[in-house]
């Protein structure tokens, strides 16, 4: 009778997984989107530029302030981001009007202070999306309005104009886009 010897039990661990290799030398490795094609880059610039100069033409011509930050931010989506929710026409000219309300709703409880200001850009972002208007830039104009006290109706009308005009501005160049055409929806 003869005896087979077991082969002996494994005390050492499983080798540990290898890790995805490095981007090569010299490249960084990135998960961020294709850079678009440089005509889709040349109508976004273009759009963007001729929007923002137009609203600081007519605000020369009319001796009004029609430039705010916030409308380059909002400037930024339309033409960089043209099928994002953000960026569609209810989105940014809604958005806007209501944070502006907001923020004249939060200044006549709570007067023009850093902390009301903060206190309006938060409710900004409640009231947009229950209103189903979400624009983040709008936000800032909410901060704005908390912080500067300018006249409540001229601001508002001033700012539909503006953002209206940046809507129109980005649907003209919009055509000129080879992908994305903007806007995707009105309302």
């Amino acid at each position: 009778m003869s005896v087979t010897a077991e082969p002996p039990l494994r005390t050492t661990p499983a080798p540990a997984p290898q890790p995805a290799p490095a981007a090569a030398p010299g490249r960084l490795g990135s998960r961020a989107p294709a850079r678009p094609p440089l005509l889709t880059v040349s109508v976004a610039t273009a759009g963007s530029v001729a929007g923002l100069v137009l609203l600081v033409a007519v605000g020369a011509w009319l001796d009004q302030v029609w430039l705010i930050p916030p409308l380059a931010a909002s400037s930024a989506l339309v033409f960089g981001a043209p099928a994002l929710p953000l960026a569609q026409p209810r989105s940014v000219v809604g958005g806007q009007l209501l944070s502006a309300l907001t923020g004249f709703a939060v200044l006549a409880v709570a007067g023009s202070s850093a902390w009301g200001a903060g206190v309006a850009g938060g409710l900004a972002l409640g009231v947009m999306m229950l209103a189903r208007t979400p624009h983040s830039p709008a936000a800032a104009t909410a901060v704005i309005v908390v912080a500067q006290s300018p006249d409540p109706l001229l601001f508002l009308v001033l700012l539909a104009a503006a953002s209206t005009l940046l809507v129109a501005v980005g649907a003209a160049t919009g055509r000129l886009r080879p992908a994305t055409r903007y806007p995707a929806y009105w309302w």
